[in-house]
């Protein structure tokens, strides 16, 4: 979906295709047929943008067969889908059973991740619809933290900027400017806003900067007038979004609020939970683990990192961030000029949500991701954007 801004550039939202897993190309190409075409028809609208979610085999096939990356942009031509962002944080086995901590391997210090980024990278070049020439592709913010000394993160940031590097002589090669944002996430080594501003200022190059995820930003209570304040004065650049909204709960010490997140407690993805005190942000790795005796303070309200969806927040006694993502989207959207020009839905815990909140089928699925983008687009309308056909 597109938009205008007021200042006449061209804003882009997507929904990303994380929340349909797949390994390989033949999933991917099935997952516009099955799920992503039917969102757009949900809509009504003849174009659609995905960001999508490509696992090493499936950009490993793209980017050594120019045959099979024509093949994949003429699908996507025919179901009315256009790209200008990948998410590239998940490496494989997104759809696995357990999750957890496999989604930060390998983290930025391991070459395979410099290679898969700068595959991706090559891959949207040949995306990019014809009247594009900017695409962008979230990633791992550097590592988890627990496996990241000085050695390794020397190495991350060398591999940052030879990942610059490429993307310089990719554009001089194509015409195509892609850029790549580091995604700050609660536990990693980048686990906020502010945590991204050294790496990303030693690193020095235009084409690496953030992605702003409203979930992750919320989980770690950080005040998003302040976030971006500090990004702009440090000169790092907004290069997408992320529009989700995580789990919150304002009176955690009482029981049935505990009994209430404890049905969000998933065996698949983690969900770092965390509480503000006097000292800063404190915090578990897992929902579970908060919710287990005293280990996080409860005097105050909780926010775990679940993506639910935008358009449904969880019933009383519990509810979502969904104000802190409308208090983002102002900021980058909402003002004389966009701070970026990429939006994307990413609600990939659809499968994850206690039982009788789960879509049954594709159809349901279709349906909540069709409400999620109609909210944002009627967020985007509110602040001024007019959606392009």
């Amino acid at each position: 979906m597109r938009f205008r801004h007021p200042d006449g550039s061209t804003v882009h939202l997507a929904y990303c295709t994380n929340v349909h897993p797949a390994e390989t190309l033949d999933g991917v190409l099935a997952q516009l047929r099955d799920h992503c075409e039917p969102v757009r028809r949900r809509l009504g609208r003849d174009r659609l943008g995905i960001g999508l979610w490509l696992a090493k085999d499936a950009a490993r096939a793209l980017v050594t067969d120019p045959a099979a990356l024509r093949g994949l942009r003429c699908e996507l031509e025919r179901r009315g889908l256009e790209v200008v962002t990948l998410n590239g944080f998940p490496y494989e086995g997104f759809g696995a059973e357990e999750v957890k901590y496999r989604v930060y391997k390998p983290d930025w210090a391991d070459p395979e991740r410099l290679e898969h980024t700068a595959a991706l990278a090559r891959v949207l070049a040949g995306l990019l619809p014809d009247d594009v020439t900017e695409g962008s592709i979230s990633t791992l913010p550097l590592a988890w933290r627990t496996a990241h000394d000085d050695e390794r993160a020397e190495t991350a940031r060398t591999a940052l900027r030879t990942l610059a590097e490429r993307l310089d002589a990719l554009e001089d090669l194509t015409g195509r400017s892609i850029r790549v944002a580091l995604e700050p996430e609660p536990g990693c080594v980048v686990e906020t806003t502010r945590d991204a501003i050294a790496p990303l200022t030693a690193v020095g190059h235009g084409r690496i900067g953030i992605c702003v995820d409203t979930c992750h930003l919320a989980t770690s209570f950080e005040e998003p007038d302040t976030a971006l304040d500090d990004l702009a004065q440090a000169g790092v650049p907004v290069i997408k979004s992320q529009l989700s909204a995580a789990l919150h709960a304002e009176q955690p010490h009482l029981p049935e609020v505990r009994e209430a997140l404890a049905a969000f407690a998933e065996p698949r993805f983690l969900h770092q939970t965390r509480t503000a005190t006097a000292a800063g942000p404190h915090g578990t790795d897992d929902l579970d683990e908060a919710l287990t005796g005293d280990a996080l303070p409860d005097t105050g309200p909780w926010r775990s990192h679940f993506h639910v969806p935008l358009h449904a927040a969880p019933a009383e006694p519990l509810t979502s961030t969904l104000p802190v993502l409308t208090s983002v989207l102002a900021r980058l959207v909402g003002g004389p000029h966009p701070l970026t020009r990429h939006l994307e839905v990413e609600t990939y815990t659809w499968q994850a949500l206690p039982p009788e909140l789960r879509p049954r089928g594709r159809a349901q699925l279709a349906d909540g991701i069709a409400a999620e983008l109609t909210l944002a687009r009627d967020l985007l309308t509110d602040l001024g954007l007019k959606e392009l056909p």
